[in-house]
């Protein structure tokens, strides 16, 4: 059974940092691309970043800078690095493999950052 999950996800005050982690089980995406997405209360999800098979990150505007996407493909993971987090980063992240149809999307992880 293929299963995307993500973890890492939790409450921090404005200006913490957050890392987090999505991991496969039952299937490897090192040769996909992954994306972050996020949805806040009451909003349509976004793109947050997204990486490359071969490592080139893409991220939302206003998002480079503070957060950091990277992969490692021999441990089937992907990571998102958060820092100086600010109350509207509130939001439940979903990690998604490009190409993997309907598995594409873990059950997401809840970041809440507090003011």
């Amino acid at each position: 059974q293929v299963q995307v999950v993500e973890s890492g996800g939790g409450l921090v005050q404005a200006g913490g940092s957050l890392k987090l982690s999505c991991a496969a089980s039952g299937r490897t995406f090192s040769f996909n691309a992954i994306g972050w997405y996020r949805q806040g209360p009451g909003q349509q999800r976004e793109m947050v970043a997204t990486i490359s098979a071969g490592g080139r990150t893409n991220y939302a505007d206003g998002l480079k800078g503070r957060f950091t996407i990277s992969r490692d493909n021999a441990n089937n993971r992907v990571y998102l690095q958060m820092n100086s987090l600010k109350p509207e980063d509130t939001a439940v992240y979903y990690c998604y493999v490009i190409g993997w149809g309907k598995d594409s999307w873990g059950q997401g992880t809840q970041v809440t950052v507090s003011s």
